[in-house]
Formats: structure tokens, sequence, C-alpha cells
């Protein structure tokens, strides 16, 4: 038996990517002969075993299929026509109107991925879903196959590698306090909440402080330049937006990070969260989506846009040393359950108990 994972993109940087990459290396260590197969591979990722999905072997009945899901593609008609067990990994998929207004094509894409899913499920025989939100979402929309929940394969060994010396060196030691925020620029991270948070906070309680929005806004010019110009209104010089940067600086970023504020309203997962454990950076979050699932009872949970609230309570983390170390330690247990090895253990069983029942 083969297992092939198949997927739209293998991309720098992105979360669904790396857990496929991850996955992969287990899968090998597992003794099966394996490969990535994508409709876009990013020519600076240079693992081996990643393959254009023109470039697919011709699949036998007794092969395995996993389908990495997350977008609308035109890959849901393959899948349905394999003659092999396919096994889905939900990573969801971001409501189409969040892109209303910013991008026609996303939101074009993203209608289409909930078709798509609801197409796949009389052909999907098992899920993983990355949380019980996405659990949630496809029980929702009809799916009744075995399902489990594993959270994102996270290989944290990158996370020790060296930082940019260039970026800690200039936004450390100067007084300032350091908000960052981690992801790609998209409407439905709402960048521009943690913004009004970090206006009030500067302006009403420390004026030595800055925020630093750490991500891409490719495809999202519209909403990239949106965020610019709400920053620009709101007179603020502190507001760096970093664009696309390499993997050394995003690690600068956390260790310079006093405060992770993430006011996103639609996550499968938010791998983001876990770096901001795993650096001992206080996250404070709103509680949407897979966010409360993926803290699970750390990090402090806001349950409303309310940006002088957040502001307070980004002071108070940043002044009130005990409950600072409180939240890091709470944030520090939680982590246990994302090691890699736990969560490796996890895949292992999981795809070990659907191949004996396939």
């Amino acid at each position: 038996m083969r297992i092939f994972q198949i997927m739209t993109t293998v991309a720098f940087g992105d979360a669904v990517s790396n857990d496929a990459r991850a996955l992969a290396r287990v899968i090998s260590e597992m003794g099966y002969k394996t490969g990535i197969y994508a409709e876009n591979v990013d020519s600076r990722i240079t693992d081996g075993g990643l393959h254009k999905i023109s470039k697919l072997p011709e699949i036998a009945k007794d092969d395995l299929v996993i389908f990495h899901h997350s977008t609308g593609t035109d890959l849901c008609s393959l899948i349905a026509g394999m003659p092999c067990p396919v096994m889905m990994i939900y990573h969801n998929i971001t409501p189409p109107e969040f892109f209303d207004g910013y991008s026609p094509s996303a939101q074009r894409l993203t209608a289409e991925g909930y078709e798509q899913t609801k197409m796949l499920r009389s052909k999907v025989k098992y899920v993983m879903a990355d949380s019980q939100y996405n659990a949630d979402d496809l029980k929702a929309m009809g799916y009744d196959c075995p399902m489990s929940v594993r959270p994102v394969l996270i290989p944290f060994e990158d996370y020790a590698k060296e930082p940019d010396k260039k970026t800690i060196k200039k936004y450390s030691d100067d007084g300032y306090v350091n908000i960052i925020f981690v992801g790609r620029l998209a409407p439905n991270k709402k960048q521009e909440d943690v913004i009004a948070a970090f206006a009030w906070y500067k302006k009403n309680l420390n004026e030595k402080s800055r925020l630093i929005i750490v991500g891409s806004g490719v495809g999202m010019d519209v909403y990239t330049r949106a965020l610019e110009e709400y920053a620009e209104a709101l007179m603020l010089d502190d507001v760096i937006f970093t664009g696309h940067i390499s993997f050394k600086e995003i690690l600068a970023y956390y260790h310079i990070a006093d405060i992770f504020l993430c006011m996103s309203e639609h996550e499968g997962f938010c791998v983001p969260l876990t770096e901001a454990m795993y650096f001992g950076v206080p996250i404070i979050a709103y509680s949407s989506s897979a966010i409360p699932d993926t803290l699970g009872g750390s990090g402090l949970l806001v349950k409303e846009k309310d940006p002088v609230f957040t502001a307070l309570l980004i002071d108070r983390v940043v002044k009130d040393e005990q409950l600072r170390n409180a939240v890091i330690a709470a944030q520090n247990e939680r982590l246990k359950d994302f090691s890699y090895e736990t969560v490796r253990e996890q895949f292992v069983t999981q795809l070990n108990d659907f191949i004996n029942k396939k």
C-alpha cells in the first residue's frame, strides 16, 4: 500500500503545508511509500517527495489518499473519482463573506470550497480535523463518517534556530512594549481590531509601545491598503507591517514580543497561538471559531470586541508580574498537548486504526 497526500498548494511558511510536510516524514518512518502532490509547489521548498499533481501516479485500489482540504479547488473532482479510500484532513474553509469587498476571487473560491466539501461527503471514509470546531463544521454539513481530532503536527525544534539578530537589536531593550500579531493579512483575521485596541493602549496608557503586524498581504492588496490607511487615520506612528519576511525574522519578533494580540474571527486551528506559547509570550485573544479549542483554557480570552477593555487588559498583563507569570505557566501546560511526540503518536494511532479497518 502507498499513501499519497494531495493538496492545493505547498507554500512556504503555510501551516497546512507544514502539517503535510511533517506528516510525510512520519508516514515514511512508518514504512510506507509516500509523496505530496499539489497543484502549486513553492520553488523555495526543496523537500524530497514534493510533486506537481500532474505527476501523480496511477492510484490502485489498495492505496490510500489523504486529502488536505482548506479551500475551493478543482482537485475535489479528482478526489471524488479516486478508486481507493480517501481520508480528509480538514483545516476548515474561511467563510466567503469575509472577502466581500476585498477579493472577489477569494470569495468565489471559498464559496466553491463549501459546496465541494458537501459533495465529498459520500467519498470520504475518515476525517482528521485540526480542532473540535472543524469537526463540528463538517458534522453540520452532514458528514457521518468516523472522525477524530488531531492538532497540526509542528516540529518545534525549528523554533530553536537562531533568530535574526538585526531585528532583535532594533526592537529590544528600548523601553517599548512590543505587541505582535502573526498571520497573513486577511479580513477574517481582523487586524483592524488589533490596531484599534493598540491605538487606545498607546494613546491612553503607554506612549512607549509599538504594534508589529507580522505577515504577508500578497493577494489581499485592498485589505492591506485599508489597514495601512486605518493606522494613518488614527495617527499611529508605531504600527509596523512587516510584509513577507524570513523565518529568522519571524523568530526574532517572537523573541522581542511582550503580548500576542489576536482578534481573528475565523481560525481552524491558529498555529501562531502555539508559537506564542512556545516563546513564552502572553496571549490575549478574541473568543471565536477554533481559538478557544487551541488555547484549551490558557491565554486570556475576551468575549467582546471592546478596544478599551482589551487595552486595559494589555496594560494589566504588562504591569502585573504575577498575572503574567500565571498566564505563561498555563500556556506552557497547554503546549505539552501540542508536542511533536504527542501529536505524532496521535496521528500514527489514528492512521493505523483506519488502515486496519479500511
